[in-house]
């Protein structure tokens, strides 16, 4: 039995995986999910997806980076919280699978490109990678993940559904989305109940990595200085005291210094609210989290109000640069139109073609189309961009 709290997610009870596997000797059922996902194809190409800023070099995120941070953000408050660590790890190396290349906007183009054929979402493609497209071992499809880590997948940003089917959340805006009655899992995944406090910490931790490292990433690109945030939320007070303390070291020590400070707060800001929450809420099994009708892994009211203040100065600073919105509106174009051509000639390589061939008709044609671009890497992406309409954007 693992030495964690009675809330926590229990390997030994896990609901499973949906094709059989022998007990291993040495290693949890979350450690195995963990490191088929490691072992995946769809992992590696994330080195070579786009987290915010396109082809900028060797320094700046990209998804696997990122992800990689963001696991180890998730992992640090499991423990911190005896959750299981391994199934928090496991869910935040997941949970960027679905993601097209060029970042946010390859999933806007495609999303539009797929609107007649009920849109794209990236954590439902995240669900099909690991259940259907991942096609390694030689039994079956996907990556056989056990039920509780799917969960996480699908649901680490809470449920899609209230009890009575109708949608919950941003879903009340955006619709639920398509490809929910498609997904191969040991049992029902119940969109309607709270994913696993090992999930929602694998989320909040993706908030607090988007919001640091990109913070990093934009003064190493130029675009916003120190002084810039001075008077922004959440990192206004902790670049104040960084300066006052240190005026006279390397800016680029000094943004280091405020990133990791930036990471520490945040980090013990959740841990001590959700220790407060879990508390609060009298949950005592994993199964009594599911049902706490609210997420427990949360920001103070203050420092999510903070957080909301920095995430609106990153949008309008950064994410809505030009240096920015060049590269994206040309991305855009080009998952745009490498949807368009293949939709037209079926002319996809290798396996990918063979499939669209026989395709029955244009909607079926689309999923197929969609899985092909969703995996592609941004150098292929472009590459085929070549092939196909023999010209490759400059994104410098």
């Amino acid at each position: 039995m693992s030495d964690t709290a009675p809330y926590a997610s229990k390997p030994e009870r896990s609901l499973g995986r949906l094709h059989g596997t022998g007990p291993s000797p040495t290693r949890s059922e979350f450690q195995r999910d963990r490191d088929r996902i490691i072992h995946s194809t769809a992992f590696r190409r994330l080195q070579q997806k786009t987290q915010v800023f396109l082809q900028y070099g060797g320094h700046f995120r990209n998804r696997l980076t990122h992800t990689l941070e963001v696991s180890q953000m998730a992992r640090s408050m499991a423990r911190a919280l005896r959750l299981d660590e391994d199934l928090a790890e496991a869910v935040a190396l997941s949970h960027d699978l679905g993601h097209t290349p060029f970042g946010h906007a390859g999933e806007r183009a495609l999303h539009s490109a797929m609107a007649p054929y009920g849109g794209f979402d990236h954590n439902i493609q995240a669900m099909r990678v690991v259940t259907r497209l991942e096609n390694r071992y030689a039994e079956h499809d996907g990556l056989n993940l056990t039920w509780e880590t799917l969960e996480g997948i699908l649901k680490h940003n809470g449920p899609l559904t209230n009890p009575d089917g109708t949608a919950y959340g941003r879903y009340i805006k955006e619709g639920l989305p398509t490809g929910l009655d498609d997904i191969p899992a040991v049992a029902d995944l119940r969109l309607s109940s709270f994913a696993s406090l090992e999930a929602q910490t694998a989320a909040i931790a993706d908030d607090i990595a988007y919001n640091a490292h990109d913070i990093d990433d934009a003064l190493r690109a130029g675009l916003i200085t120190l002084a810039d945030l001075v008077d922004v939320p959440l990192a206004g007070p902790i670049v104040r005291e960084v300066l006052a303390r240190y005026p006279d070291i390397a800016p680029k020590r000094q943004a280091h210094e405020v990133q990791r400070r930036l990471i520490t707060r945040a980090i013990e800001d959740v841990i001590t609210t959700t220790s407060a929450n879990i508390a609060a809420s009298g949950v005592a099994s994993a199964e009594d989290v599911r049902n706490a009708g609210r997420t427990l892994v949360t920001f103070s009211p203050a420092a999510a109000e903070a957080e909301r203040g920095l995430k609106t100065f990153l949008f309008d600073r950064v994410y809505r640069h030009e240096t920015v919105m060049g590269p994206v509106r040309q991305s855009e174009t080009v998952v745009t139109d490498l949807f368009a051509r293949y939709m037209e000639t079926r002319d996809l390589p290798t396996r990918w073609g063979e499939a669209a061939a026989s395709a029955p008709d244009a909607a079926h044609l689309a999923r197929i189309v969609t899985d092909f671009i969703a995996g592609m890497t941004d150098p292929y992406a472009l590459d085929e961009y070549q092939r196909l309409f023999d010209a490759r954007p400059d994104f410098r």
